[in-house]
């Protein structure tokens, strides 16, 4: 009998992290808050928070994005809603990176209670120029540029040269010759 109380499954609380591409558009935006709503309800969970972080720049460069859509979603459930979770978040194009966190490992699930604006989903407006802004943060110096010549040009200019080094086998000697010239 021991055994069989040990196996009893018991609610837990997790929150999703995920991104969106930055380029999302409000449809489907939408539909992927509604269909991750539908998938934690159909596996006997409850939604208790959904947030949206907004448009951030990513850390680094995921799937060719460097901006995405942060998105927080807070449930409780048991161990196979995580797995379809992210079997969905893995399935829609529109993602790029999702991470599940367990935050307790025993909730009651009736004493927790939801309000209705927590669990709705929020659509973050794409900027109107991002082009604007990113040219503003190369020109700041902020950001670096990636030129063909530049990533191509095998010669890289050490900072802590002296101009002396950057001078050819020729005006080496001519500058030798006019200082030997000057001595005597």
């Amino acid at each position: 009998m021991a055994q069989r109380d040990s196996t009893v499954l018991r609610d837990r609380e997790y929150e999703t992290i995920f991104i969106l591409r930055s380029d999302v558009s409000k449809e489907s935006s939408e539909s992927i808050s509604s269909r991750l709503t539908e998938v934690v309800g159909r596996e006997g969970g409850k939604l208790t928070r959904i947030e949206s972080w907004g448009r951030r720049r990513l850390a680094y460069p995921v799937g060719k994005q460097k901006r995405g859509v942060y998105m927080y979603l807070k449930y409780i459930g048991r161990g196979g809603l995580v797995s379809e979770v992210e079997r969905n978040l893995r399935l829609l194009d529109d993602v790029l990176k999702y991470q599940t966190v367990k935050l307790n490992d025993e909730v009651a699930r009736d004493a927790v209670v939801v309000a209705a604006e927590d669990v709705k989903f929020e659509y973050v407006e794409p900027p109107a120029d991002e082009a604007a802004e990113e040219s503003l943060a190369r020109e700041l110096g902020l950001e670096e540029r990636h030129d063909r010549e530049r990533d191509h040009d095998d010669r890289r200019r050490d900072p802590y040269a002296d101009d002396v080094d950057e001078l050819g086998e020729e005006e080496v000697a001519a500058a030798n010759a006019m200082g030997g010239e000057d001595d005597e």
